[in-house]
Protein backbone atom coordinates (compact mmCIF):
# COMPACT_ATOMS: atom_id res chain seq x y z
CA UNK A 1 0.00 0.00 0.00
CA UNK A 2 1.65 3.57 -1.07
CA UNK A 3 1.70 5.78 1.81
CA UNK A 4 -0.45 8.44 0.51
CA UNK A 5 -3.10 6.20 0.40
CA UNK A 6 -2.27 5.24 3.95
CA UNK A 7 -2.58 8.47 5.24
CA UNK A 8 -5.55 9.08 3.28
CA UNK A 9 -7.30 5.68 5.38
CA UNK A 10 -5.57 7.94 8.64
CA UNK A 11 -7.72 10.90 7.92
CA UNK A 12 -10.66 9.02 7.21
CA UNK A 13 -10.52 6.98 10.73
CA UNK A 14 -9.55 10.37 12.15
CA UNK A 15 -12.81 11.85 10.99
CA UNK A 16 -14.97 8.77 11.88
CA UNK A 17 -13.49 9.23 15.39
CA UNK A 18 -14.46 12.81 15.45
CA UNK A 19 -17.62 12.10 14.83
CA UNK A 20 -18.37 9.05 16.88
CA UNK A 21 -17.25 11.18 20.17
CA UNK A 22 -17.82 14.98 19.06
CA UNK A 23 -21.35 13.58 17.83
CA UNK A 24 -23.00 12.54 21.16
CA UNK A 25 -21.82 16.13 22.80
CA UNK A 26 -23.21 17.74 19.76
CA UNK A 27 -26.60 16.26 20.55
CA UNK A 28 -26.30 16.74 24.21
CA UNK A 29 -25.68 20.51 23.74
CA UNK A 30 -28.67 20.81 20.90
CA UNK A 31 -30.43 18.75 23.19
CA UNK A 32 -29.91 20.93 26.53
CA UNK A 33 -32.20 23.79 25.59
CA UNK A 34 -35.37 21.57 24.70
CA UNK A 35 -34.53 18.91 27.17
CA UNK A 36 -34.09 19.80 30.03
CA UNK A 37 -37.09 21.84 31.37
CA UNK A 38 -35.47 22.28 35.07
CA UNK A 39 -31.99 23.39 35.62
CA UNK A 40 -31.03 20.32 37.42
CA UNK A 41 -31.95 18.33 34.69
CA UNK A 42 -29.62 20.48 32.35
CA UNK A 43 -26.73 20.71 34.47
CA UNK A 44 -26.95 16.40 35.03
CA UNK A 45 -27.09 16.77 30.66
CA UNK A 46 -23.78 18.97 30.73
CA UNK A 47 -22.44 17.01 33.56
CA UNK A 48 -22.70 13.97 31.30
CA UNK A 49 -20.09 15.29 28.66
CA UNK A 50 -18.11 17.48 30.97
CA UNK A 51 -15.04 15.64 31.23
CA UNK A 52 -14.84 14.33 27.59
CA UNK A 53 -16.31 17.20 25.48
CA UNK A 54 -13.11 18.96 25.38
CA UNK A 55 -10.83 15.86 25.08
CA UNK A 56 -13.03 14.68 22.30
CA UNK A 57 -12.62 17.74 19.89
CA UNK A 58 -8.66 16.81 20.10
CA UNK A 59 -9.69 14.16 17.31
CA UNK A 60 -11.07 17.28 14.98
CA UNK A 61 -7.11 18.97 15.52
CA UNK A 62 -5.67 16.02 14.75
CA UNK A 63 -7.51 15.56 11.62
CA UNK A 64 -6.78 18.91 10.21
CA UNK A 65 -3.28 18.83 11.47
CA UNK A 66 -3.11 15.35 9.47
CA UNK A 67 -4.11 16.87 6.45
CA UNK A 68 -1.89 19.68 6.62
CA UNK A 69 1.26 17.57 6.41
CA UNK A 70 0.12 14.35 5.12
CA UNK A 71 -1.56 16.36 1.95
CA UNK A 72 -0.67 19.94 1.90
CA UNK A 73 -2.70 20.82 -1.54
CA UNK A 74 -6.05 19.35 -0.52
CA UNK A 75 -5.33 21.66 3.11
CA UNK A 76 -4.61 24.44 1.29
CA UNK A 77 -7.49 24.27 -1.67
CA UNK A 78 -10.03 23.60 1.26
CA UNK A 79 -9.70 25.96 3.66
CA UNK A 80 -8.73 29.09 1.39
CA UNK A 81 -11.60 27.74 -0.88
CA UNK A 82 -14.45 26.74 2.02
CA UNK A 83 -12.91 30.01 4.49
CA UNK A 84 -16.58 31.59 5.21
CA UNK A 85 -18.08 27.56 6.31
CA UNK A 86 -15.22 26.42 8.40
CA UNK A 87 -14.88 30.34 10.44
CA UNK A 88 -18.49 29.67 11.14
CA UNK A 89 -17.36 25.85 12.69
CA UNK A 90 -14.41 27.48 14.55
CA UNK A 91 -16.32 30.61 15.85
CA UNK A 92 -19.14 27.90 16.50
CA UNK A 93 -16.80 25.74 18.73
CA UNK A 94 -15.25 28.64 20.59
CA UNK A 95 -18.65 29.77 21.31
CA UNK A 96 -19.31 26.23 22.89
CA UNK A 97 -16.64 26.09 24.76
CA UNK A 98 -16.50 29.52 26.18
CA UNK A 99 -20.39 28.81 27.39
CA UNK A 100 -19.77 25.32 29.26
CA UNK A 101 -17.24 27.89 30.85
CA UNK A 102 -19.43 30.55 32.13
CA UNK A 103 -22.68 29.45 32.87
CA UNK A 104 -21.64 28.24 36.27
CA UNK A 105 -20.31 32.03 37.46
CA UNK A 106 -23.40 33.81 38.28
CA UNK A 107 -26.46 32.17 39.93
CA UNK A 108 -29.18 33.91 37.84
CA UNK A 109 -31.91 31.67 35.75
CA UNK A 110 -31.36 34.38 32.85
CA UNK A 111 -27.92 34.12 32.26
CA UNK A 112 -27.79 30.12 32.70
CA UNK A 113 -30.41 30.36 29.72
CA UNK A 114 -28.23 32.72 27.51
CA UNK A 115 -25.26 30.47 27.56
CA UNK A 116 -27.32 27.36 27.09
CA UNK A 117 -28.54 29.03 23.57
CA UNK A 118 -24.90 29.13 23.04
CA UNK A 119 -24.14 25.79 23.69
CA UNK A 120 -27.09 24.70 21.38
CA UNK A 121 -25.75 27.30 18.58
CA UNK A 122 -22.07 25.93 18.77
CA UNK A 123 -23.43 22.60 18.53
CA UNK A 124 -25.92 22.96 15.93
CA UNK A 125 -23.82 25.09 13.36
CA UNK A 126 -20.85 22.77 13.34
CA UNK A 127 -22.93 19.32 12.83
CA UNK A 128 -24.95 21.26 9.95
CA UNK A 129 -21.79 22.96 8.12
CA UNK A 130 -20.13 19.47 8.14
CA UNK A 131 -23.13 17.31 6.80
CA UNK A 132 -23.47 19.85 3.68
CA UNK A 133 -19.49 19.72 3.48
CA UNK A 134 -18.71 16.25 3.41
CA UNK A 135 -22.14 16.11 1.04
CA UNK A 136 -20.60 18.66 -1.34
CA UNK A 137 -17.04 16.35 -0.76
CA UNK A 138 -18.40 13.59 -2.75
CA UNK A 139 -20.66 15.32 -4.85
CA UNK A 140 -17.82 17.94 -6.42
CA UNK A 141 -16.40 21.10 -5.96
CA UNK A 142 -15.75 24.23 -8.20
CA UNK A 143 -12.33 23.68 -8.89
CA UNK A 144 -10.54 25.20 -11.51
CA UNK A 145 -6.88 25.87 -12.79
CA UNK A 146 -5.63 29.61 -12.43
CA UNK A 147 -2.78 31.73 -11.43
CA UNK A 148 -0.86 28.63 -12.12
CA UNK A 149 -1.94 26.53 -9.39
CA UNK A 150 -3.85 23.39 -10.65
CA UNK A 151 -6.25 23.41 -7.96
CA UNK A 152 -8.24 26.70 -6.84
CA UNK A 153 -12.04 26.75 -5.94
CA UNK A 154 -14.08 29.57 -7.38
CA UNK A 155 -15.50 31.53 -4.27
CA UNK A 156 -17.52 33.17 -6.56
CA UNK A 157 -21.75 34.00 -4.62
CA UNK A 158 -23.10 31.98 -7.18
CA UNK A 159 -21.04 29.08 -6.71
CA UNK A 160 -21.17 29.68 -2.97
CA UNK A 161 -24.92 29.48 -2.34
CA UNK A 162 -24.79 26.27 -5.26
CA UNK A 163 -23.09 24.24 -2.71
CA UNK A 164 -26.90 24.27 -0.81
CA UNK A 165 -28.45 21.62 -3.17
CA UNK A 166 -30.84 18.96 -2.09
CA UNK A 167 -28.05 16.17 -1.27
CA UNK A 168 -25.85 18.47 0.42
CA UNK A 169 -28.94 19.82 2.53
CA UNK A 170 -29.85 15.80 2.87
CA UNK A 171 -26.46 15.36 3.94
CA UNK A 172 -26.68 18.40 7.11
CA UNK A 173 -30.35 17.14 8.14
CA UNK A 174 -29.18 13.97 8.22
CA UNK A 175 -25.88 14.83 10.10
CA UNK A 176 -27.75 17.20 12.63
CA UNK A 177 -30.65 14.33 13.48
CA UNK A 178 -28.20 11.71 13.75
CA UNK A 179 -26.00 13.46 16.40
CA UNK A 180 -29.71 14.27 17.92
CA UNK A 181 -30.51 10.71 18.08
CA UNK A 182 -26.87 9.74 18.86
CA UNK A 183 -26.80 12.24 22.14
CA UNK A 184 -30.06 11.23 23.43
CA UNK A 185 -29.08 7.59 23.54
CA UNK A 186 -26.03 8.80 25.41
CA UNK A 187 -28.02 10.82 27.80
CA UNK A 188 -29.75 8.03 29.08
CA UNK A 189 -26.92 5.29 29.13
CA UNK A 190 -25.35 8.08 31.51
CA UNK A 191 -28.09 9.15 33.24
CA UNK A 192 -30.83 8.15 35.83
CA UNK A 193 -34.16 9.38 36.78
CA UNK A 194 -36.65 11.09 34.48
CA UNK A 195 -34.09 12.94 32.56
CA UNK A 196 -33.21 8.85 31.38
CA UNK A 197 -36.44 8.17 30.14
CA UNK A 198 -37.17 11.43 28.79
CA UNK A 199 -33.93 11.50 26.62
CA UNK A 200 -34.62 7.81 25.40
CA UNK A 201 -38.39 8.81 24.48
CA UNK A 202 -36.79 11.32 22.51
CA UNK A 203 -34.27 9.63 20.90
CA UNK A 204 -36.32 7.06 19.56
CA UNK A 205 -38.88 9.98 17.85
CA UNK A 206 -35.65 11.30 16.29
CA UNK A 207 -35.16 7.59 14.93
CA UNK A 208 -37.22 7.53 12.84
CA UNK A 209 -36.59 10.52 10.71
CA UNK A 210 -32.97 9.50 10.73
CA UNK A 211 -33.77 6.17 9.17
CA UNK A 212 -35.30 7.85 6.71
CA UNK A 213 -32.83 10.13 6.00
CA UNK A 214 -30.41 7.70 6.32
CA UNK A 215 -31.45 5.94 3.76
CA UNK A 216 -32.79 8.49 1.09
CA UNK A 217 -28.57 10.05 1.65
CA UNK A 218 -27.36 6.73 1.69
CA UNK A 219 -28.43 5.32 -1.57
CA UNK A 220 -28.04 8.36 -3.23
CA UNK A 221 -24.42 8.20 -2.05
CA UNK A 222 -23.95 4.95 -3.55
CA UNK A 223 -26.31 5.35 -6.60
CA UNK A 224 -25.10 8.15 -8.08
CA UNK A 225 -21.88 9.08 -6.54
CA UNK A 226 -20.39 5.73 -5.27
CA UNK A 227 -17.26 4.12 -6.92
CA UNK A 228 -17.56 0.43 -5.86
CA UNK A 229 -19.51 -2.70 -3.41
CA UNK A 230 -17.81 -1.22 -0.39
CA UNK A 231 -19.52 1.76 -0.19
CA UNK A 232 -22.92 0.24 -0.71
CA UNK A 233 -21.94 -2.28 1.79
CA UNK A 234 -21.18 0.59 4.18
CA UNK A 235 -24.31 2.44 3.41
CA UNK A 236 -26.63 -0.54 4.02
CA UNK A 237 -24.37 -1.45 7.19
CA UNK A 238 -25.74 2.60 8.20
CA UNK A 239 -28.93 2.41 7.62
CA UNK A 240 -29.05 -1.14 9.32
CA UNK A 241 -27.43 0.26 12.30
CA UNK A 242 -29.73 3.18 12.71
CA UNK A 243 -32.75 0.61 12.63
CA UNK A 244 -31.44 -1.42 15.12
CA UNK A 245 -30.17 1.61 17.18
CA UNK A 246 -33.69 2.35 17.38
CA UNK A 247 -34.84 -1.02 18.19
CA UNK A 248 -32.36 -1.40 21.07
CA UNK A 249 -33.69 1.77 22.45
CA UNK A 250 -37.21 1.20 22.19
CA UNK A 251 -36.06 -1.77 24.40
CA UNK A 252 -34.24 0.14 27.11
CA UNK A 253 -31.03 -1.20 25.84
CA UNK A 254 -29.20 1.63 25.81
CA UNK A 255 -25.73 0.82 25.63
CA UNK A 256 -26.48 -1.72 22.23
CA UNK A 257 -28.13 1.78 20.94
CA UNK A 258 -25.04 3.50 21.36
CA UNK A 259 -22.73 1.29 19.64
CA UNK A 260 -25.53 0.83 17.11
CA UNK A 261 -25.40 4.38 16.40
CA UNK A 262 -21.29 4.56 16.50
CA UNK A 263 -21.87 1.94 14.17
CA UNK A 264 -23.87 4.03 11.57
CA UNK A 265 -21.79 6.79 11.99
CA UNK A 266 -19.14 4.58 11.03
CA UNK A 267 -20.74 3.06 7.89
CA UNK A 268 -22.09 6.78 7.01
CA UNK A 269 -18.77 7.74 6.91
CA UNK A 270 -17.20 4.78 5.36
CA UNK A 271 -19.30 5.28 2.58
CA UNK A 272 -18.68 8.51 1.68
CA UNK A 273 -14.51 8.25 1.77
CA UNK A 274 -15.08 5.36 -0.52
CA UNK A 275 -16.89 7.66 -2.98
CA UNK A 276 -14.42 10.43 -2.50
CA UNK A 277 -10.94 8.09 -3.00
CA UNK A 278 -8.92 7.83 -5.08
CA UNK A 279 -9.22 11.78 -5.20
CA UNK A 280 -9.02 14.23 -2.28
CA UNK A 281 -11.44 16.40 -3.87
CA UNK A 282 -13.53 15.65 -6.36
CA UNK A 283 -14.35 18.87 -9.04
CA UNK A 284 -17.72 20.19 -10.73
CA UNK A 285 -15.65 19.09 -13.63
CA UNK A 286 -13.93 16.11 -13.49
CA UNK A 287 -10.80 17.33 -15.44
CA UNK A 288 -9.45 19.44 -12.07
CA UNK A 289 -10.48 16.53 -9.96
CA UNK A 290 -7.48 15.91 -7.57
CA UNK A 291 -5.61 12.87 -7.22
CA UNK A 292 -4.78 11.85 -3.40
CA UNK A 293 -1.44 11.17 -4.74
CA UNK A 294 -1.13 13.83 -6.39
CA UNK A 295 -2.03 16.38 -3.04
CA UNK A 296 0.73 14.32 -1.15
CA UNK A 297 3.43 15.09 0.80
CA UNK A 298 7.06 13.90 0.13
CA UNK A 299 7.61 9.84 0.28
CA UNK A 300 10.19 11.30 3.30
CA UNK A 301 7.57 12.94 5.22
CA UNK A 302 4.85 10.56 5.01
CA UNK A 303 7.54 7.54 6.60
CA UNK A 304 7.93 10.27 9.41
CA UNK A 305 4.72 10.73 9.77
CA UNK A 306 3.73 7.34 10.29
CA UNK A 307 6.25 6.25 12.42
CA UNK A 308 5.80 9.14 14.74
CA UNK A 309 1.71 8.20 14.78
CA UNK A 310 2.86 4.89 15.65
CA UNK A 311 4.54 5.75 18.52
CA UNK A 312 1.87 8.02 19.56
CA UNK A 313 -1.73 6.14 19.08
CA UNK A 314 -1.44 3.44 22.26
CA UNK A 315 -1.04 6.85 23.88
CA UNK A 316 -4.40 8.47 22.68
CA UNK A 317 -6.35 5.46 22.57
CA UNK A 318 -5.77 4.36 25.67
CA UNK A 319 -6.45 7.75 27.85
CA UNK A 320 -9.41 7.97 25.73
CA UNK A 321 -10.31 4.67 27.01
CA UNK A 322 -9.20 5.36 30.57
CA UNK A 323 -11.52 8.75 30.31
CA UNK A 324 -14.60 6.53 29.53
CA UNK A 325 -13.69 4.48 31.80
CA UNK A 326 -13.10 6.60 34.94
CA UNK A 327 -16.52 8.61 33.93
CA UNK A 328 -18.70 5.33 33.54
CA UNK A 329 -20.91 5.57 36.30
CA UNK A 330 -24.84 6.79 35.70
CA UNK A 331 -25.15 10.20 37.70
CA UNK A 332 -28.70 11.67 38.34
CA UNK A 333 -29.91 14.96 40.46
CA UNK A 334 -28.98 13.17 43.53
CA UNK A 335 -24.86 13.28 42.09
CA UNK A 336 -25.01 17.30 41.75
CA UNK A 337 -22.92 19.34 43.80
CA UNK A 338 -24.25 22.15 45.63
CA UNK A 339 -23.77 25.03 43.10
CA UNK A 340 -20.97 27.58 43.79
CA UNK A 341 -19.33 30.47 41.61
CA UNK A 342 -16.11 28.22 41.70
CA UNK A 343 -18.03 24.65 40.70
CA UNK A 344 -18.16 24.25 36.70
CA UNK A 345 -21.08 22.22 35.53
CA UNK A 346 -18.58 21.09 32.85
CA UNK A 347 -16.21 19.45 34.57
Amino acid sequence: MELSTLWFILVAVLWIGYFVLEGFDFGVGMLVTFLGKKEDNRRVMINTIGPLWDGNEVWLLTAGGATFAAFPEWYATLFSGLYLPLFLVLLALIVRGVAFEYRHKRPGLSWKRGWDWCIFAGSLVPALVFGVGFANFVRGLPIESQEGRRWVMDTTVGNFFGLFLPYALIGGLLFVTLFLMHGGIFISLKTNGGIRETARNLAGKIGLVVLALMAVFMIWTAAVHGTGALTWVAAVIAIIAVALAWFANSKAREGWAFTATSLAILGMMVALFTSLFPYAIKALDPAHHMLASDAASSALTLKIMTIASLAALPVVLGYQAWSFWVFRKRISVKNLPVETPETSDAH
